[in-house]
């Protein structure tokens, strides 16, 4: 049951997220847009160091291995994947007009959501890979700890979700429709998260590895997209100041609760 709570969290921010919808204009400011990317961004690059990337160099050492090889191997793999899948999938991203992955007559809207979704993936994988290891006693990683990560991406998803809900208005999207289609990115999180422990409980040997693929996966969707994003045009600050904020929440969230 905890498990189940655990995988759903994430996808519930996402959801309120898009809500803003109704409660919002056509666009959200620019200047909250920057503050909300760059804080997405701090809670992931957070997560990604002390949620995935320590524990999987403690679980590595105490399996008498050498403590950085499977996690370096483990964070290039992550990187590579979400490269893939950005080469492959057709996605639009945020303030673009070129599509980007494999030509495909698709609309605006739908890119935008593919590119949300794209964000999506390594997130549930993370989430899936700390909750296996969990499951597992002899890892180390503890429920509070789990959920941590969980919180901190369900905070994370929150701005996310708003961001692809917002400019679904100006495509001409009702109220609704727009908050449907932004809580539907957030889908693939859970379903991604699931089957990531299906996966990694036959596989918990290689767990440091997969921990650090996640964070892998992670930060190639802040580096290759999110800090970016915040920091074209004016006001780019904002976006660094948000990265600080969200650093430093994710940060406090897993030593307090791990």
């Amino acid at each position: 049951m905890n498990i189940m709570i655990g995988i759903i969290v994430p996808l519930i921010g996402t959801m309120l997220g898009a809500g803003m919808v109704f409660f919002m204009k056509h666009t959200l400011p620019e200047k909250l847009e920057k503050s909300l990317l760059g804080f997405a961004s701090g809670v992931m690059i957070a997560a990604s160091v002390w949620s995935l990337l320590v524990p999987a160099i403690e679980m590595a050492e105490e399996q008498g291995q050498t403590p950085w090889i499977e996690p370096s191997i483990g964070f290039l793999l992550g990187i590579g994947f979400l490269l893939l899948l950005d080469v492959i999938i057709p996605h639009l991203h945020l303030h673009s007009n070129e599509p980007e992955g494999v030509r495909a007559r698709l609309k605006k809207s739908t890119m935008l959501l593919l590119a949300v979704t794209l964000h999506n993936i390594p997130e549930g994988m993370a989430v899936g890979v700390v909750f296996a290891g969990f499951a597992d006693s002899n890892t180390g990683i503890t429920l509070a700890g789990a959920f941590a990560l969980s919180i901190g991406i369900a905070i994370q998803n929150f701005p996310e979700g708003a961001i692809i809900s917002m400019p679904l208005r100006s495509e001409g999207f009702t109220k609704k429709k727009a908050f449907l289609h932004g809580a539907l990115s957030g889908v693939v999180e859970p379903i991604g998260a699931a089957i990531t422990i299906l996966l990694t409980s036959q596989v918990l040997p290689i767990l440091p590895v997969l921990l650090s693929f996640a964070a892998g996966a992670m930060i190639y969707v802040v580096v290759e997209e999110l800090i970016p994003e915040s920091h074209t045009g004016e006001h780019s600050n904002l976006g660094t100041i948000g990265v600080a904020l969200g650093f430093v929440l994710m940060m406090i969230l897993d030593i307090a609760l791990g």
